[in-house]
């Protein structure tokens, strides 16, 4: 049988495909305080930069609110508490009710930014459950549309985003 129409590796096969390399350096660890690299945590760098550069969208009394670097939908978001803690059942009651109050008001402006019509929401414990960085807790808010699962991930494996992060950021961050 011909390679390409069986895909043998590496050779051409029917199917196009779009790549997205620059998930393979957060894979590889960029960013991310594993085991054998020396980064800090990423959500406590964060906060020591401005708004802009660490793009930022708000900054609560125990929680920030923050654009995903390696984003799974346009506007994804991440609300981080302040204080470096990995677990839920650490936070204290204020910081728990700041998280998902924010949350709730991160959807609402989504909704109004972005015309958002859901939400995936979710808080991965430790790194077994896939938490990408399981030692500072963070809540993502992830604005659904009815057709962005279609072909391109489902098939290409490949998110297109529409928007540069540091516009969406500035968009969210006006309406607030």
């Amino acid at each position: 049988m011909d390679q390409a129409i069986t895909g043998g590796a590496g050779m051409p096969d029917e199917w196009q495909r779009l790549w997205a390399p620059h998930r393979m350096s957060y894979l590889s660890g960029e960013n991310r305080p594993l085991p054998g690299n020396d980064i800090e945590c990423p959500f406590c760098r964060v906060i020591t930069l401005s708004d802009e550069e660490g793009l930022i969208v708000y900054r609560g009394k125990e929680a920030y609110v923050v654009m995903n670097l390696y984003p799974y939908n346009a506007g994804h978001l991440l609300i981080c508490a302040n204080r470096h803690v990995s677990d839920l059942t650490e936070l204290t009651e204020s910081e728990r009710n700041e998280i998902f109050s924010l949350t709730a008001h991160a959807m609402t402006t989504l909704r109004k930014v972005s015309k958002a019509g859901g939400f995936n929401l979710g808080m991965n414990q430790g790194e077994v459950s896939g938490a990408g960085v399981a030692g500072h807790i963070h809540q993502h808010v992830i604005p659904r549309w009815f057709g962005d699962a279609n072909f391109m991930p489902l098939i290409g494996k490949t998110k297109v985003m529409p928007q540069l992060l540091m516009e969406t950021r500035a968009a969210l961050a006006a309406a607030w």
